[in-house]
C-alpha cells in the first residue's frame, strides 16, 4: 500500500499545478558571506510532507535564479533548498507569495571524500620542490637496507664511496623523519635502516634548511628525507646478524633504532674481517662545503709510508681488515623547540696490504724506473664525538656544535725498493676540537640579523722511522747508521667571527656581512740520524724547521638573493684585507704580506619550463698558500721524496665557470642533465723535481705557472614500465693541461680521461630480478717535450641475478669482470664471482644465509695508473675465497 501512496501524491500535486492554467515565478540571488555571487548552485522546490522534489533550477554566473510554480499550489507544504559544493546547505519555507527570495550561504569546512586511483605502475608524486618515491614500488625481496632501494630509484645514483646524487647533483644530507640526525655522514643511514620501515623517499630541491631564511636566501642544495611508516615509529627497531666462516672469518652487526617524533636514534656495534671497510660509513660527504662555511683550512698530514695506490676494484675484493666499530647517534626534540643531538663513534682496525709496484717517470731524453715491494700494516684507533644544540623555527635559528676528535695511527712497512731493504714505522696522532655557534633572528621589521663564531685547535705530531743504512750516502755521508727519524708537527689555532644583516624585499634580499678571522700556526720538523752507537745527530743543517705563521683577515661582503620561483640567483661581492707574517730564524726568514682581495661569485638558476631549468655559475678566488708552502728546511715526506721550498708564498688566482641543463618528466620517470665546466688557475710558483734512479728531491721555484681543466658530463635515467626496469647512463670527459720542471727541463703535460657507464635494474616479478652495470674508462697522457705518450683502456662489468622461488627462499649470483688494455703491454683480465642463499625459518622468525665470496679464488690483481708523465703498474694480493654462514633476525 505504501509504495503506491508516494507516486499518487506526486501525481496529485502535478495535477493541481496544471489545473490552474496560471504560473508564478520566484526569483532571487544566491551569494556567500562575503557578498560574492555563487554560480551553479542547485535551487530545489520540495514538498515537506510528501518529501518529494517538485521543481528545480540552477543559478547563473551572477548567482541569480528563476523558479516557476502554479499560483494555486498549497504553499504551506513547500520550501526552497539551496545546495552548492563548498558551502553549507540552506532552506527556507514558502509561506507567502514573495516575488524575491535571496540566500546567503556559509562556507563549509567539509572536504570531499578522497579519490584513490589504483595502478601497478610506479609513480612519483611532486609537491613544489619535493619529489616523493614510494619505496614499495622499487624494492625487492633481497633488499635489506634502504640504501639497496635508493640506488635503484630513477634519477638517483650512489657512488662507490657512498655519495648520493640526484640527477647528477650530490645531495647535502639525509633527514630522518624530517630531523637532521646525521649531518652529511648519511652512509650510516643507508647502510643501517631497514628498507621495510620506510614508506617514502623524498627528494627536496632548492633546500634551505634554516626556516627563518626560507623564501629569502636562495639555496641550490638537494636533500633527501626518509618518511617512515606510522606503525614503525612507535617501537624500537633492530636488524641483527651474526656470521662465521672460513678461513677464520667473522661478521657481526647489532643495532638498535628508533624513529619517534620526540626521539630518533641509530646505534650499532659492528665487527668483521671479511673486507667490509667500516670507515666508509664515517665519511663526511660534504666536507668541502663545511670547510667553506667555517673558513677553516686545516693542515694536511705531511708524512707517509709511500705512494700507495688503491686498485680500481671493489674494496671488499682487496681489503684485509679486523675491524670493530661502535657508533652512537641520538636526537631528542624538546617541548620548547630545542633539539639535542649526540653523534659519537670509536673505530679500531688492523689492516694489512701486500703489493708490488713498478713506476716509470718519463723525462726529456730519459725514463726513470722504481721497483718496490711493500708488506704494510695499518692500525687506526679513531675516536669522534659531536654535541649539537639546535632551535629552528620561523622567528629564529640557533645552532651550537662542539666536535672532539682523537685519531691515532700506528703503521708498519716492510719495504724493498730497487733491491734495498728498509723497514718503516709511521706514527700519527691527531687531536682536535672545534666549536661552531650560529644565531639568526627575524626582527619585527622583517629584517634579519645573524651572529656567527667558529673556533678550532688542531695538533698532529707525526713521526716516521726508516731502518738500517737506508741511502747512507745521501743521509749520513756513506757511514752506516741504525735509523733515520723524521718528526714534524703543525699545531694550529683558528677562529672566524662575523655579524650580518639581511633586508628581505619583494624581489631581492640584500645581505651585508662583516667579520674577521685569525690563523696561528707553528711548523716544527727535524730529520735526525740515530747512529750505530745510539747517539742522535741532525741529518744536515738544512733538515730542521721552526716556522711561525700568523694570518689575519678583515672582510666585508654584500650579497643579493633573488628567491623567486622561476628565477633564483645569488650574487656575492666580498672584499678582504689580509695580512700575513711568517718567520724562521734558522733561515733568516721574516716576511710580511699585505693584500686586498675581491672574490666575486654568481649563481643563477632559471626555470625554462615546469620540469626543466638551467644553472649558471662563476667564481673568481684569490687563494693564498699555507705554512706548508714556505718552509725552507728539507722534510723527508716519504722514503724517496725529500721536499723543501725556496720561493715566496704561493699566490693563486682561481677562475671557475660552469653551466648545466637539468630536465625531468615525472609522468614517464625520465631524468636528464648535462654540464660543462672550465677551471683556470694562475700561480706565482712551480713545482720542480730532481729525479735519480733511486730518489727524488722536490723544491718549489718562483716561476709563474698555470693549469687548465675542461670538464663535460651528462647523465640520463629512465624507468621502463613494460620492462619494469630502471635504465641509467653517465658520460664524462675531462681534459687537463699542466707544467712541471723535472731535472731542469720544463715539461708541459696533457692528460685526457673519458668515462662512459650504463646500467639497468629490473624487477621482472616477485620471483626474478637482476641488475647490470658497465663502465668504460679511457685515459691518455703525453708530453711534447719528452715525446712520451701512454694510453690505457679499461672496462668493468658488474651483474647480479636474484631468484626467489618462494617467500622463504632466496638465491643470488653475482659477478664482476675487469678488463684493462694498456698501450704496448698485454691485456689484463679478471673475473670475480659471488653466490648466496637465504632461507627463512618462520618458527624462529630468523633468516639463515650462506655466502660464498670470490668463490673462484682469485688471489692477485694487477692494475695500471696514468698521470702527468708517470706510469705505474701495481700488483696486489687479494684475500681469496670466503665462505660465511650468517644468522639474521629482527628485534
Amino acid at each position: 500500500m505504501i509504495p503506491i501512496i508516494r507516486p499518487a501524491s506526486l501525481l496529485l500535486v502535478c495535477i493541481l499545478f496544471l489545473s490552474t492554467g496560471r504560473t508564478q515565478e520566484i526569483r532571487g540571488r544566491v551569494k556567500d558571506s562575503t557578498g560574492s555571487a555563487v554560480p551553479y548552485a542547485s535551487v530545489n522546490l520540495r514538498n515537506r510532507s510528501l518529501d518529494v522534489l517538485v521543481a528545480y533550477t540552477t543559478t547563473d554566473t551572477s548567482g541569480a535564479y528563476v523558479l516557476r510554480l502554479p499560483t494555486g499550489a498549497p504553499m504551506g507544504d513547500l520550501y526552497l533548498e539551496v545546495r552548492c559544493i563548498g558551502y553549507k546547505n540552506q532552506s527556507r519555507a514558502i509561506t507567502g507569495l514573495s516575488p524575491k527570495i535571496d540566500f546567503t550561504l556559509a562556507i563549509s569546512d567539509n572536504q570531499l571524500q578522497s579519490v584513490v586511483v589504483r595502478s601497478r605502475r610506479p609513480m612519483l608524486h611532486s609537491n613544489g620542490d619535493t619529489l616523493s618515491y614510494k619505496v614499495s614500488d622499487f624494492s625487492a625481496a633481497q633488499d635489506r637496507v634502504i640504501g639497496d632501494v635508493i640506488k635503484k630509484l630513477p634519477g638517483i645514483s650512489i657512488a662507490s664511496d657512498g655519495t648520493i646524487s640526484y640527477n647528477n647533483r650530490p645531495i647535502s644530507a639525509i633527514y630522518i623523519g624530517g630531523d637532521n640526525l646525521l649531518d652529511d655522514k648519511y652512509s650510516i643511514a643507508t647502510n643501517t635502516i631497514p628498507h621495510g620501515v620506510v614508506e617514502n623517499v623524498q627528494v627536496i630541491e632548492n633546500h634551505q634548511p634554516i626556516r627563518v631564511l626560507q623564501n629569502k636566501v636562495t639555496s641550490n642544495d638537494v636533500a633527501i628525507n626518509l618518511v617512515f611508516k606510522k606503525s614503525d615509529k612507535l617501537h624500537l627497531l633492530g636488524q641483527e646478524s651474526i656470521g662465521a666462516g672460513l678461513p677464520g672469518n667473522y661478521d657481526v652487526d647489532f643495532n638498535a633504532m628508533a624513529f619517534k617524533a620526540q626521539f630518533k636514534a641509530i646505534n650499532y656495534l659492528k665487527g668483521n674481517n671479511t673486507g667490509d671497510d667500516l670507515q666508509r660509513e664515517l665519511v663526511s660527504h660534504n666536507s668541502a662545503v663545511s670547510q667553506q662555511r667555517t673558513g677553516n683550512d686545516p693542515p694536511a698530514t705531511l708524512l707517509s709510508l709511500g705512494s700507495v695506490n688503491n686498485p680500481a676494484l671493489s674494496r671488499e675484493r682487496y681489503f684485509f681488515d679486523r675491524s670493530g666499530l661502535m657508533n652512537i647517534n641520538n636526537l631528542v626534540n624538546l617541548k620548547n623547540g630545542l633539539q639535542l643531538r649526540v653523534n659519537a663513534y670509536y673505530l679500531h682496525d688492523q689492516q694489512r696490504q701486500d703489493y708490488s709496484q713498478r713506476t716509470s717517470i718519463y723525462l726529456a731524453g730519459d725514463t726513470v724506473q722504481y721497483t718496490e715491494t711493500q708488506h704494510n700494516r695499518f692500525n687506526p684507533d679513531l675516536l669522534h664525538a659531536l654535541f649539537t644544540l639546535n632551535a629552528n623555527n620561523d622567528k629564529y635559528y640557533l645552532n651550537n656544535t662542539l666536535v672532539l676528535d682523537d685519531s691515532r695511527w700506528a703503521n708498519y712497512s716492510e719495504l724493498n725498493t730497487n733491491g734495498t731493504l728498509a723497514n718503516q714505522v709511521f706514527r700519527d696522532r691527531s687531536r682536535s676540537f672545534s666549536n661552531e655557534f650560529d644565531w639568526i633572528r627575524a626582527m619585527r621589521s622583517r629584517n634579519i640579523i645573524e651572529a656567527y663564531s667558529y673556533t678550532s685547535h688542531l695538533a698532529e705530531p707525526e713521526s716516521r722511522t726508516i731502518g738500517t743504512n737506508y741511502n747512507a750516502e745521501l743521509f749520513n755521508k756513506g757511514i752506516p747508521y741504525a735509523q733515520l727519524v723524521q718528526n714534524v708537527n703543525v699545531p694550529t689555532w683558528f677562529t672566524n667571527n662575523y655579524v650580518s644583516f639581511k633586508i628581505p624585499g619583494g624581489i631581492v634580499t640584500q645581505s651585508f656581512r662583516t667579520g674577521f678571522s685569525v690563523q696561528s700556526q707553528m711548523l716544527t720538523s727535524a730529520l735526525n740520524v740515530l747512529q750505530s752507537n745510539n747517539t742522535v745527530s741532525l741529518e744536515s743543517d738544512s733538515a730542521v724547521n721552526d716556522v711561525k705563521w700568523s694570518k689575519r683577515k678583515l672582510y666585508a661582503e654584500a650579497a643579493y638573493d633573488i628567491p623567486g620561483d622561476r628565477l633564483k640567483a645569488n650574487l656575492t661581492l666580498p672584499v678582504t684585507f689580509s695580512r700575513l707574517n711568517y718567520s724562521d730564524p734558522g733561515y733568516s726568514l721574516n716576511k710580511e704580506l699585505t693584500r686586498w682581495y675581491f672574490n666575486p661569485q654568481l649563481n643563477v638558476r632559471y626555470k625554462t619550463g615546469i620540469e626543466k631549468f638551467v644553472i649558471l655559475s662563476y667564481s673568481y678566488r684569490n687563494e693564498t698558500g699555507s705554512i706548508q708552502d714556505i718552509y725552507q728546511g728539507s722534510i723527508l715526506k716519504d722514503y724517496r721524496t725529500l721536499y723543501s721550498n725556496s720561493s715566496d708564498l704561493t699566490l693563486r688566482q682561481n677562475q671557475l665557470a660552469a653551466v648545466g641543463f637539468y630536465y625531468r618528466k615525472l609522468l614517464t620517470l625520465f631524468f636528464f642533465s648535462i654540464n660543462a665546466m672550465y677551471n683556470h688557475i694562475d700561480a706565482n710558483n712551480i713545482a720542480s723535481s730532481v729525479i735519480s734512479n733511486n730518489f727524488q728531491q722536490g723544491i718549489v721555484l718562483p716561476y709563474p705557472n698555470s693549469t687548465d681543466t675542461w670538464t663535460a658530463n651528462g647523465s640520463i635515467s629512465k624507468y621502463s614500465f613494460p620492462l619494469h626496469t630502471t635504465f641509467s647512463g653517465v658520460v664524462q670527459w675531462q681534459d687537463g693541461r699542466s707544467v712541471q720542471i723535472q731535472n731542469g727541463t720544463l715539461l708541459p703535460f696533457h692528460t685526457t680521461t673519458a668515462t662512459l657507464s650504463g646500467g639497468a635494474d629490473t624487477k621482472l616479478n616477485e620471483q626474478l630480478n637482476f641488475s647490470y652495470r658497465v663502465t668504460g674508462i679511457q685515459t691518455e697522457s703525453h708530453s711534447p717535450a719528452t715525446g712520451s705518450a701512454n694510453h690505457i683502456d679499461q672496462l668493468v662489468q658488474q651483474g647480479s641475478i636474484y631468484y626467489n622461488p618462494g617467500a622463504d627462499l632466496q638465491f643470488k649470483l653475482s659477478g664482476e669482470h675487469y678488463f684493462t688494455r694498456p698501450q704496448g703491454n698485454a691485456d689484463l683480465k679478471y673475473f670475480f664471482a659471488d653466490a648466496s642463499v637465504k632461507y627463512r625459518v618462520n618458527k624462529w622468525r630468523t633468516d639463515l644465509q650462506l655466502e660464498a665470496t670470490n668463490f673462484l679464488n682469485v688471489k692477485t690483481y694487477d692494475a695500471l695508473y696514468l698521470s702527468a708523465g708517470t706510469f705505474v703498474a701495481s700488483s696486489y694480493t687479494l684475500p681469496g675465497s670466503i665462505i660465511l654462514l650468517k644468522v639474521l633476525f629482527n628485534l
